[in-house]
């Protein structure tokens, strides 16, 4: 007997995660619960809003706003994969908000493909932004249905691909502990269940971190100087209002995102702030879809 019982405690060791969530306290629960759960039906509401309106509407039926349908889809996903849960957690106590392993992978893949996405998203609408702008009268010639689901396949193809990697060099390490200390799952909350060698782990952690950022940040940094020296030297006021319109708002969502990623990415170097970091986190998943329909 004690045997088998040895055997289901190590079962449930591994198979069953604690994830240690929002600390909440028992009063302000509930308002923390509405609060959260009012931001994630705006955003759902709001996004899918959008997808329905771009679909029935056929003056939206061009390349731009086909692009732009990636955006909406991608944020319904990153809400999704955690905000349910996370409402469900709140309303549980501490020591009860368990997670399956594989739920918790499967979580964690959804996570990183949906941040990965959200910068290629907004790398590609930054090219259609700079067709539009300095190459007008091949406009239509370049982009192309065909064109749109090269670039929209580039943008999930290489988020997929990177995140396989990443996800996948974490699956295969065993884990002796079983708590996630953070909101909900990611690939750090599980490599540090591991109590192997997990250099491969953070170096490719670093590595994927500059290639997503500075691939999105460099090219859509040159995309816009090339559009405003095509600006400035064509001295037409029709074009520059017409560039301050159709980019600002899309400059905007990419520092949005940018901003609320970079605070949860700084916090995690001070460990004394690690509650700041999970509401940062959570953030992540709440404002850019939020705002990102506006």
């Amino acid at each position: 007997f004690c045997v088998l019982q040895q055997m289901d405690n190590l079962t449930f060791r591994h198979s069953i995660l604690l994830v240690e969530g929002l600390k909440v306290t028992p009063h302000s629960s509930q308002p923390v619960f509405i609060v959260l759960l009012l931001a994630y039906v705006f955003a759902m509401v709001s996004n899918i809003g959008l997808i329905v309106l771009i679909s029935t509407e056929k003056n939206l039926h061009d390349p731009m706003h086909f692009l732009f349908c990636n955006l909406p889809v991608n944020d319904i996903i990153g809400t999704t994969v955690i905000m349910p849960r996370l409402l469900q957690d709140i309303l549980n106590e501490g020591s009860e908000r368990y997670i399956s392993y594989v739920e918790c992978v499967i979580q964690a893949y959804v996570v990183h493909v949906f941040t990965a996405a959200c910068h290629y998203v907004l790398m590609i609408m930054a090219f259609d932004r700079y067709v539009a702008i300095c190459n007008p009268l091949r406009y239509t010639a370049i982009m192309t249905n065909k064109m749109v689901i090269k670039l929209s396949a580039f943008a999930w193809g290489l988020a997929f691909f990177l995140v396989t990697i990443m996800i996948g060099l974490t699956v295969r390490l065993s884990h002796c502990r079983y708590k996630i200390e953070n909101p909900f799952c990611d690939n750090a909350s599980l490599f540090k269940l591991s109590c192997e060698n997990v250099v491969i782990n953070n170096i490719f952690g670093i590595i994927y971190t500059v290639i997503v950022l500075s691939l999105s940040a460099v090219s859509i940094f040159i995309t816009y100087v090339k559009i405003a020296t095509v600006c400035i030297t064509s001295k037409n006021k029709a074009l520059n209002s017409k560039a301050i319109k159709t980019c600002s708002t899309h400059l905007a969502v990419y520092l949005i995102m940018f901003i609320s990623g970079a605070v949860f990415i700084f916090l995690h170097r001070f460990p004394e702030y690690s509650d700041s970091r999970k509401l940062a986190s959570i953030m992540f998943h709440i404002i850019p879809p939020g705002l990102n329909p506006l």
